[in-house]
């Protein structure tokens, strides 16, 4: 037997996972590393960490399924992204902590941008500007760290770390990464797919510091004998835990659509190989590109709190010990009983890019119960979705009949069932959940042969649980009308 190894490195946590020729899990290692939070609105990572933990869960993963890393025919990695890393080649070592997604330190420096110079960042990369994205990141490690435009220095997101590392690192690593993490970064051009000479300024990064820009699915190196491994394996693909969870649900044709529900909530639309720029709010970024064939592009709508609600109610509030109280905790109760809450904790991503928005709960009244609330958070994640979706159909024209979603909450059947009542469609969930890491295994396998088509790889994919709407139209309309008044309640909150 052959195997495909999957490198799937999170905001919280690394994994390895092995699957074999039908797509089944055989075996697989998870390790969780810190949080680094040295300031308001910082959130770090250690870098040096995260090469440790990948190579604890790669061999702890190999033990599991009791083979060899000879048993691979590749690996492939996918990636929190737009967190940041700046490294010296030399020694090996982070110059500094890596600045994660999340971080908006660089709010500041942002806003000092002329309108025109906003002009052509959104534009040329399709994104909004937003101190989420890498390009702003590296900027604050040019200026703040020592060193750091030195000939020995390199930077990149967490994937082009990874690849140094598992290709020989000092020894002769390999800087590359993907277009899916580089359309990310607010310096690749959507059109040329490469580092923008204009966008590169603005930033003031050089591109000497940058990896070299590749497609999603072809090798890229091999893996260090001495590395975790043992052997020289084939690194294969490399996308952004978006991007390849869309590759994990085959939304490989345009109109097709998956929204992953974890910390936060993703959903892309494959627009095929046309650029739409978006006039509703949300993100234009590439969806992938399969070795020498043209690459695919994607609306995104990005939601920055969904399953941290949950989280909130567990941890901040205390009304559940475990996050899988939630569904029998909602259930009790019919209805929210006029209950929104908002859960702008940091402002709104997509649709309205509000960082002044903070969280709302309204409608309360004597009758509120905890349980109220709890049902409450679950219409937020659904409505917050809701949001991103009409916002995609409107500038893509193309009509939504059903959506594919994977990730955390969808084992949550209630809120599943929420969902389609509150978006009129069907929603669908995948036999196989674990999509991120299977998407880059995929990738990694139609490099190398493992797989011989796209169409080998959308025969395997089979569904475990569909959720149809039953309300009607002018309910949910009602409903979603309020959602939006409540909405209205947590802007121009923050200075």
């Amino acid at each position: 037997m052959a195997y495909i190894g999957s490198l799937d490195q999170g905001t919280s946590s690394t994994r390895f996972m092995i699957f074999d020729h039908a797509g089944k899990v055989v075996g697989q290692h998870q390790l969780e590393h810190r949080q680094i939070l040295p300031a308001a609105g910082w959130v770090e990572h250690d870098a040096n960490e995260i090469w440790e933990r990948a190579q604890e869960v790669i061999i702890g993963a190999l033990k599991q399924a009791d083979i060899l890393g000879s048993d691979l025919v590749a690996v492939g990695i996918t990636n929190q992204r737009e967190t940041t890393v700046v490294w010296d080649i030399t020694t090996g070592q982070p110059l500094s902590n890596a600045i994660v997604w999340q971080d908006t330190r660089t709010t500041e420096f942002l806003s000092t941008l002329s309108d025109s110079q906003k002009e052509i960042i959104r534009f040329k990369t399709g994104l909004t500007i937003a101190p989420y994205f890498s390009g702003s990141k590296m900027n604050w490690f040019i200026k703040n760290v020592q060193g750091v435009n030195g000939s020995n220095v390199r930077m990149g997101t967490i994937d082009s770390w990874l690849l140094w590392n598992l290709s020989g690192g000092v020894q002769g690593g390999t800087h590359v990464t993907d277009v899916t993490n580089a359309s990310r970064t607010l310096l690749m051009n959507l059109e040329t797919l490469d580092w923008d000479e204009e966008l590169l300024e603005i930033f003031g990064v050089s591109r000497s510091l940058l990896p070299q820009i590749k497609s999603s699915s072809e090798i890229y190196a091999l893996t260090d004998p001495q590395g975790p491994f043992g052997t020289a394996i084939p690194i294969a693909a490399i996308l952004g835990d978006q991007q390849a969870a869309m590759v994990g649900q085959v939304c490989f044709e345009r109109g097709e659509s998956k929204t992953t529900y974890g910390t936060g909530n993703f959903a892309l639309l494959n627009t095929g190989s046309e650029i739409v720029r978006s006039k509703n709010g949300l993100l234009t970024t590439v969806c992938f590109k399969f070795g020498d064939e043209p690459a695919r592009y994607a609306l995104e709508g990005s939601v920055a709190v969904t399953g941290s609600a949950i989280q909130w109610l567990r941890d901040q509030l205390g009304i559940i010990s475990t996050a899988a109280e939630t569904e029998n905790l909602a259930a009790s109760v019919s209805d929210t009983a006029g209950v929104y809450f908002v859960p702008a904790f940091s402002g709104l991503f997509a649709p309205y890019w509000r960082s002044d928005a903070r969280g709302a709960i309204v409608g309360l009244t004597r009758a509120a119960t905890k349980a109220h609330l709890a049902r409450a958070a679950l219409e937020a994640i659904c409505y917050q979705t809701r949001d991103v979706m009409d916002a995609m159909v409107a500038d893509s024209g193309v009509p939504m009949t059903e959506m594919r979603v994977d990730g955390g909450i969808t084992s949550n059947s209630l809120c599943m069932q929420m969902q389609a009542e509150i978006m009129g469609i069907d929603i669908t969930r995948p036999l196989i959940g674990e999509t991120t890491a299977l998407g880059a295994a995929y990738s990694a396998g139609l490099a190398v042969g493992f797989w011989n088509s796209v169409e080998e790889v959308k025969a395997q994919w089979k569904q475990s649980r569909r959720w149809s709407p039953t309300t009607t139209q002018a309910s949910r309309d009602a409903g979603y009308v309020q959602w939006k008044k409540a909405v209205e309640r947590t802007l121009n909150w923050a200075d």
